[in-house]
C-alpha cells in the first residue's frame, strides 16, 4: 500500500486544516488508519485513528475534540479534519495503514511521507 499524504501548511492559531491521505496498490478498506504527528526533537505520537469500516475513532487526549478523522473507502482516502489549531499542534503529520483501530505505532505497517503543518500564534 502506498500512502500519499497533503494538505500540511501554516496556518494562525484558532484556524483549520484539513489534512488528506490518499492510498494505492492495495486493499484499502481492510486496514485500521491512523494519523501519527512528529514536532522537532520528539517522538512520534498518536494523533487519531480508525477502524477499517469508520465506525469507530481514537483520538489522543491533546486533540479530543478539535480534531476529526474520517475516511471514504470509496476512494481510498482518509482525511483528518483540525480545528481550533495551536502552536503546540506544530509537526510533521503522517499517515499510516495498519491492524485494527489501534494507537500503537509499531501496529502500523504502511506509513505516508509526511505533511508539515506550521501554527503560528
Amino acid at each position: 500500500v502506498q500512502l500519499q499524504a497533503s494538505g500540511g501548511g501554516l496556518v494562525q492559531a484558532g484556524g483549520s486544516l484539513r489534512l488528506s491521505c490518499a492510498a494505492s496498490g492495495g486493499s484499502f478498506s481492510s486496514y485500521g488508519m491512523g494519523w501519527f504527528r512528529q514536532a522537532p526533537g520528539k517522538e512520534r505520537e498518536f494523533v487519531a485513528g480508525i477502524s477499517w469500516g469508520g465506525g469507530r475513532t481514537n483520538y489522543a487526549d491533546s486533540v479530543k475534540g478539535r480534531f476529526t478523522i474520517s475516511r471514504d473507502n470509496s476512494k481510498n482516502t482518509v482525511s483528518l479534519q483540525m480545528n481550533s489549531l495551536k502552536p503546540e499542534d506544530t509537526a510533521v503529520y503522517y499517515c499510516a495503514a495498519g491492524g485494527p483501530l489501534s494507537r500503537v505505532r509499531n501496529d502500523y505497517v504502511y506509513w505516508g511521507q509526511g505533511t508539515q503543518v506550521t501554527v503560528s500564534s
